[in-house]
């Protein structure tokens, strides 16, 4: 069964990296949000088409950070 996605604001999703120990301040989290030069974005955040506020999908954010906890992961030096 496929789920649903779940979509966050930028203040949830603040609270939710909070939870998982990742301290940020929303301006933290509305730069990781910004478009750069080439209309690209730290993290996958759209504009809603109905609020017109950022949203993210949780899933999606929570899958990256895990993602780069097993790169860092393997790329540790051996001993």
């Amino acid at each position: 069964m496929i789920e649903q996605p779940h979509y966050i604001g930028l203040e949830e999703a603040r609270q939710l990296l909070a939870q998982m120990g990742v301290q940020l301040t929303l301006r933290q989290m509305q730069r990781a949000a910004e478009q750069d030069a080439q209309g690209r974005r730290k993290l996958p955040f759209f504009v809603d088409p109905i609020e017109r506020k950022l949203k993210i999908e949780k899933a999606d954010l929570i899958s990256i950070y895990l993602k780069r906890q097993v790169q860092a992961q393997r790329n540790l030096r051996p001993e």
